[in-house]
């Protein structure tokens, strides 16, 4: 009698250990690919223009770009500890600093047609007492963000091919 009792008390902490021990699957190649890209009704040099006004508009520093390549790169200005954040980790002898990096390739698939792919990483940078650092880079896989990306850029490319 008492033993049924008890696997029926422990069954939902078993089935909640094994949904932590098994992480959702991770994404295959076309559905990354999927979130990443989009195309655009417009000529490569409006799209690469509303690329790269999105971006600044956004508040990262373009590091490089090209018209011939369709390739940009851009950063987020540092987001460093400040206030008491920084003081707790001026005691604790470490200080973190993050970013986001966003790479574009911007292509030409048609005549007035373009395929935008985005890459969107966050870069965290940590710094011990020694001078030892940690950097650690991770993808960010949020589709909700590159689908905000992308109908910002969506909405520059309107503007700029309506002024024609």
């Amino acid at each position: 009698m008492k033993i049924p009792f008890l696997l029926t008390l422990a069954a939902p902490f078993l089935l909640c250990a094994c949904a932590i021990d098994n992480p959702a699957p991770e994404k295959s190649s076309l559905e990354i690919q999927s979130f990443q890209s989009r195309q655009f009704d417009a000529e490569k040099k409006t799209t690469f223009n509303s690329t790269m006004s999105v971006f600044q508009d956004l508040g990262y520093i373009v590091n490089s770009a090209s018209l011939e390549t369709g390739f940009i790169s851009a950063e987020s200005p540092l987001k460093g500890a400040d206030g008491l954040k920084a003081f707790l980790e001026n005691i604790s002898s470490m200080r973190s600093e993050g970013k986001t990096a966003v790479t574009a390739f911007v292509e030409e698939i048609g005549p007035k047609t373009t395929k935008v792919r985005l890459n969107f990483v966050q870069r965290d940078k940590t710094t011990r007492e020694y001078g030892q650092q940690a950097n650690r880079e991770k993808p960010i896989m949020d589709p909700k963000i590159y689908e905000s990306a992308f109908n910002k850029i969506g909405d520059a490319v309107f503007i700029r091919t309506s002024q024609k």
